[in-house]
């Protein structure tokens, strides 16, 4: 076997292996990002491509690999990453060249829009001449959404087609109508989903008032699953303002105040308390504390956020709701009410004593947030209680806790020791001695 050879077979097995550090290391060392994997005769990126590998896809494209390099059946590497129903997938491979006006890009628009009605599991079916049905499995990307995978026979195709032709659309600044972009969302009726999502961002990005008048309009729907799409196509919209920055921000927000109060749909009204903690004071207070008592616990959560916290001192009504939630029955609502204390750096004493019950929950994710509270408001128990976190749970994302903050704390201290500084806050309040 000649050297070429045997560095071809490390690199087919790389990718076969899902190896994308070893494809890297071997593209450097000189490999040919488009070598072909024997077994299929085809360019080794469209094996990664059928596995639905998206870092050792990205991995060969950056490396050289040609996603337009045309195939003996006349698809393209690109054309079979948007078929494979992943739009993360699709978008990793794809060349800014297939943007710009031409036939590479009518190509593209033609595939994505023939993907986008098909039904997966129909297409498996027909491929496979299996009856099924498909095992299906949930893929979820680095946005918090995701779509469902199909396999049936060893083929497998995702159920994002339709997300990938909306994003698409927008990226070529196509204006793709409100019913189309909602129907689409219908075929995926989840607020998880990457195409019900991707329908409700597109709108949302619009930032006109058109958009928003035709989302309002039909957030008089009898239809619940309608009016969850007008919040969250609203609730875009509104981000969007946040984003940019628009003076809007505040009256669009405030709009979701009158639908709240007449919203029976649990899942809707969760979606428009969200928008109203785009806004503040005394107002939005009153509508969170109106919803302190209710059954569902999903509703009770968004109450912290909807309190005025201005310069982190609680109104005397917002203090009492934030004692009664933080030992609610419920332990969702008591981490979300502890995660809104962590970022509310209020120093009323009564808090200080309800974190330090916090410290110990039976959420660790509490208990994080709760630690985190006390060191941020220079409480001294914070040290006392850090061990009560315990060692990260299988599956923790330790980035999404701060488990730094009682290191911070003691830094900061230990520095003001060094220099003979009065000790404060981190916002530069003194704190009196007789804490210390």
């Amino acid at each position: 076997m000649s050297t070429g050879d045997a560095v071809v077979d490390r690199l087919v097995a790389a990718v076969g292996r899902g190896d994308a550090d070893r494809v890297e290391d071997l593209l450097a060392a000189g490999a040919d990002p488009d070598a072909l994997d024997g077994s299929t005769g085809l360019p080794v990126l469209c094996r990664a491509i059928s596995a639905n590998d998206k870092p050792v896809a990205e991995a060969l494209v950056r490396g050289g690999a040609d996603p337009l390099r045309r195939l003996p059946d006349g698809t393209t590497p690109l054309l079979r990453a948007v078929e494979a129903g992943s739009p993360a997938l699709a978008w990793a491979v794809l060349p800014e060249v297939t943007l710009y006006p031409g036939p590479l890009r009518e190509e593209l628009l033609d595939h994505a829009r023939r993907l986008a009605v098909i039904d997966p599991e129909t297409e498996l079916r027909r491929r496979t001449g299996l009856p099924g049905p498909a095992v299906r499995t949930w893929h979820e990307d680095e946005s918090g959404c995701g779509h469902e995978r199909l396999t049936l026979g060893g083929l497998t195709l995702g159920d994002g087609h339709a997300a990938f032709l909306t994003a698409l659309e927008a990226r070529l600044r196509l204006r793709t109508p409100f019913a189309e972009l909602l129907a689409r969302a219908l075929t995926r009726p989840d607020r998880d989903h990457e195409v019900w999502a991707e329908s409700a961002l597109v709108l949302g990005a619009r930032l006109d008032d058109d958009t928003w008048s035709e989302a309002a309009r039909l957030g008089h729907d009898p239809d619940p699953l309608l009016r969850l799409f007008a919040a969250d196509a609203l609730l875009s919209t509104v981000i969007a303002d946040a984003q940019r920055s628009e003076p809007a921000l505040q009256d669009r927000a405030l709009a979701f105040r009158p639908w709240a109060e007449r919203e029976p749909d649990t899942g809707v009204l969760s979606v428009l308390l969200n928008g109203l903690t785009w806004t503040s004071g005394p107002e939005t207070e009153a509508i969170g504390l109106a919803y302190l008592a209710h059954p569902d616990p999903l509703i009770r959560g968004w109450v912290p956020e909807l309190l005025d916290c201005e310069e982190g001192v609680l109104r005397p009504g917002g203090l009492a709701a934030v004692l009664a939630l933080a030992r609610d029955p419920d332990p969702g609502v008591r981490e979300r009410t502890c995660s809104w204390l962590w970022h509310c750096k209020g120093s009323e004493p009564e808090i200080g004593d309800l974190l330090v019950e916090l410290t110990h929950d039976e959420r660790q994710r509490t208990r994080a947030y709760a630690v985190a509270a006390l060191a941020l408001r220079d409480d001294p128990r914070c040290v006392a209680a850090e061990h009560r976190i315990g060692p990260l749970q299988p599956g923790t994302d330790a980035d999404a806790l701060p488990l730094t903050a009682v290191w911070w704390y003691q830094r900061r201290h230990q520095e003001q020791k060094d220099h003979g500084w009065p000790p404060t806050t981190l916002d530069g309040r003194s704190i009196p001695r007789a804490q210390e």
